[in-house]
């Protein structure tokens, strides 16, 4: 059987998490899928797992970065490999739901669109280390139900919330068509490739069903879990910047509003508690400056600017 559906799967130092996302894959209810296993350079026992499960079933393949480059190196070399109709992304702590696949090349067979997001949950663990979904979040809710086919984002703001990379499957013409890359050398670096994909498509999709299993990692090691370092901050505020920009500049005055609402009642609150008690000032004068950028945004909601944390915020 010949594949139809590339997923990239990139990882450093995954070893402890790489089998549950190679297993998630191997029990898609879709069988014509190929993966490119991308090891960025890892240490442990990363490039080892990916050899092994290449080895075993010639559905894998495996790259390897002598030294890390970082995930958007990482996913731009998988993708230089992809010659499937459809491209997907898993990052290799993540796991795959068995019926994903099915749901999504279903979706855009029906619609032609040129890529199709679905639903995403948080996979956290327990005090005993044990691992378990948690809900849908709000937003992810927002931009993902009830399902819509053939949209824009005019027709449907609310997607530019959904800015990760593996809750989606895009079609590989419409990627190279709309010269689509992931920035390299720094954090965050789906959410800008997000926004472009909202502007630059056609039409896509967007589906209420669950497709992917987001790692918490336990031990904190998660990116987003390192939010206090003044290093992820201001990956993560440039990224937050430049996908508005992105929006505005391409005059998506609707989404471009959603996205500063969701700014405002989430990432700025969220950062303004670590930015409370953090030793560094230049922490609070980074999420002061971006606090105000988005307060003097055309589509603010003042309401939003009366949040304690946000009002907070745009004082630093």
């Amino acid at each position: 059987m010949n594949p139809v559906v590339t997923i990239v799967v990139p990882g450093h130092d995954v070893a402890p998490y790489a089998p549950d996302a190679l297993a998630s894959l191997r029990a898609q209810t879709f069988p014509a899928w190929t993966a490119v296993l991308v090891d960025d350079g890892s240490s442990d026992g990363t490039s080892e797992l990916f050899a092994a499960a290449a080895a075993a079933d010639p559905r894998f393949r495996v790259v390897r970065h002598p030294a890390r480059r970082g995930l958007g190196s990482a996913r731009n070399t998988g993708v230089s490999l992809v010659d499937t109709p459809f491209l997907g992304f898993l990052d290799a702590d993540d796991v795959l739901l068995p019926d994903a696949l099915t749901r999504l090349t279903a979706t855009l067979d029906a619609s032609g669109s040129d890529f199709v997001a679905g639903a995403y949950v948080r996979l956290a663990a327990d005090d005993a280390g044990a691992y378990s979904p948690g809900p849908v979040q709000p937003w992810v809710q927002a931009a993902t139900d009830p399902a819509r086919l053939s949209v824009t984002i005019d027709e449907h703001p609310e997607a530019s919330g959904n800015v990760v990379a593996w809750s989606k499957l895009v079609r590989t013409d419409f990627w190279r068509r709309a010269r689509l890359r992931f920035p390299e050398g720094r954090l965050y670096e789906d959410q800008v490739l997000a926004q472009l994909m909202y502007c630059r498509a056609r039409r896509f999709d967007v589906v209420p069903d669950v497709v992917v299993h987001w790692r918490v990692r336990a031990e904190g090691t998660s990116i987003t879990q390192q939010e206090d370092r003044l290093d992820v901050l201001r990956d993560c505020l440039d990224a937050m910047r430049e996908g508005l920009a992105i929006l505005d500049a391409a005059d998506h005055p609707l989404a471009a509003g959603a996205r500063v609402r969701l700014l405002l009642r989430m990432d700025v609150p969220r950062l303004a508690r670590i930015a409370a008690g953090h030793p560094e000032d230049e922490y609070r004068r980074m999420l002061g400056t971006f606090a105000r950028m988005l307060a003097e945004h055309p589509q603010a909601d003042p309401a939003d600017l009366s949040s304690p944390l946000v009002s907070a915020a745009r004082l630093w």
